[in-house]
């Protein structure tokens, strides 16, 4: 896709606002209203077609929420068209983008496989001497 110049990407970003907070507060879909996050929104040059990337953390139901999406996009095309009172709408195709799983998925991997942390010196007994040092004794 070439890059957008300044007016397509002012427009993405506001459709990408647009959508974030009808999910969050319009729509009556319970399975809609959970952690979805749109990722990127990416308009054609001529403005015709609205390519917008979800992500969200349930995996275990991408399917059924990725349909529901769908099945959605001509009430979230009407409630864009009536905010930002473009010329002309476009058409949205919603793509799930799989970088919040991933990027869950890595952390998850890294907390099991990471050693445990260490203590900072300073923190910890007060008492306790650091390990590195030596600690007078008395010699009588």
């Amino acid at each position: 896709m070439a890059k957008a110049n300044r007016r397509q990407q002012r427009i993405n970003q506001l459709i990408r606002d647009e959508i974030d907070r009808l999910l969050r507060h319009e729509t009556d879909d319970p399975e809609l209203g959970t952690m979805i996050s749109i990722t990127e929104v990416e308009t054609t040059q001529d403005l015709q077609k609205a390519k917008i990337y979800v992500s969200f953390l349930d995996d275990e139901h991408e399917a059924a929420i990725m349909a529901r999406l769908r099945k959605a996009a001509r009430f979230f095309r009407r409630e864009v068209a009536d905010a930002l009172n473009l010329r002309h709408t476009p058409e949205f195709e919603f793509i799930y983008d799989e970088s919040i799983a991933r990027g869950a998925r890595v952390l998850q991997l890294l907390r099991e496989y990471a050693p445990p942390p260490e203590t900072p010196a300073g923190t910890g007994d007060a008492d306790a001497a650091p390990a590195n040092t030596v600690t007078p004794t008395s010699a009588d």
